[in-house]
Order: structure tokens, then sequence, then C-alpha cells
């Protein structure tokens, strides 16, 4: 869910529900309703302080505006990015041929295997390049490091010891992407600032609106 949107579905909620109790963790918010309905919100960039605020601060929490970085990599693709809250600031998207695995046998697949070794090193190398310039001059001012693609290709990049800086900023963000292209890099703010929502309806009751 949108942060824009939290507040007022939370104040919907208590509305259909009765009043409610709010229990702050955290990684997350539970409330729970007269009538036996629970809602448990995910705190984006946790921890959430302690706050006296409505909802235990969460809405504000999740509208704060916050630096972020991204990195998506994909064996032949990556995508690096700066956000100012929704705003990308500082960008670069690329791609190196990387083929797909041969059917073949005997030493032409084995050449095949080497080949494809050589390139896919080449292309998290470039990945790596990427990280570097556009990542490393504002890690000091980074609130956090997204990431997303393929797992075993970010692992290989993240072991560059230039970036070691930002992997303590990685936190529960590992997002499934498809090609990392730009419009999939402008689409990230909607993702790493939502908050998910688990609801729990009381027996008998409708559909969640």
């Amino acid at each position: 869910m949108a942060p824009e949107r939290l507040e007022r579905w939370l104040d919907g909620f208590a509305e259909r529900h009765g009043p409610v109790t709010v229990t702050a963790y955290a990684d997350r918010v539970e409330l729970r309703a007269a009538d036996g309905a629970a809602v448990t919100a995910h705190v984006p960039f946790p921890p959430l302080a302690e706050c006296t605020a409505a909802y235990a601060g969460l809405v504000a929490h999740a509208l704060a505006e916050r630096r972020v970085g991204v990195l998506l990599v994909r064996l032949g693709g990556y995508a690096v990015g700066v956000f100012q809250g929704a705003t990308l600031t500082a960008s670069k998207v690329g791609a190196r041929p990387v083929h797909g695995r041969s059917a073949a046998g005997g030493q032409s697949q084995q050449r095949f295997a080497r080949r494809r070794e050589g390139q896919a090193r080449v292309a998290l190398a470039a990945a790596a390049d990427t990280a570097a310039r556009v990542l490393l001059p504002v890690a000091d001012i980074l609130d956090a490091v997204v990431v997303g693609g393929d797992r075993r290709a970010l692992d290989t990049v993240l072991e560059d010891r230039r970036l070691a800086p930002l992997v303590p900023l990685v936190g529960q963000w590992h997002l499934d992407v498809p090609e990392p292209r730009r419009a999939v890099l402008d689409d990230m703010p909607r993702r790493f600032r939502a908050v998910r929502i688990d609801l729990t309806e009381p027996a008998g009751a409708g559909p969640a609106r």
C-alpha cells in the first residue's frame, strides 16, 4: 500500500470494526479491533522508533522522505540509481551479452561454457563498476540500499571489495524484478515505499475493502 493511502485506510478499518488497540514493534504495527478483526502493518525501513502519535507513528515513518540506493542485477543487465524520496537523482542502466546455455555435448559444450562464464564475469564486473560510480559517492548519506534481480548475480557483485560500505545498508529488500531496464528502475519507489498489510477479518465477514 502506498504510504499516502495508509492513514485513510487505517482510519477506515477502525470505522468498520470498532475501537482498536495498537501494539508497536520495531518491524511491525498490530491493530486489533473490538469485533476480532486484526491488521499487521509491516514497517518499511525498520526499525520504527517509539512514538505516541497515531498508529504508533507508523504513518509519519512511512511518509518520511529518504535517500535510497537501488541495485538491480541479472546476468547481462543491471540498473543502478539513487532516489530522493520518489525522485530519481542519479542512475545508470546497462547491458552486456551473456549467451544462454548450450545443449551440445563434448568439447563444443565445454568451449561454450567457458565463453559464457567469461561473458558473465565481464557483465557482473560492469555492474560492480557502475554501482561503485553511482552509489559510493553518496554511501555515507544513504538511508538504505534496495537490491533486486538474480540473487547469485547480486551476491557476486556485492563481493566486490569497493562495495563493502554498501553491504550494511542492504536491509529487508530483495525484490524479484524482470530484466533491469530504465522503466523497471523508475518503478522502484512504488515498491520499496509500500507498506505491506496483512488483514484478518472476523469470522463471517465479507471481503476486505
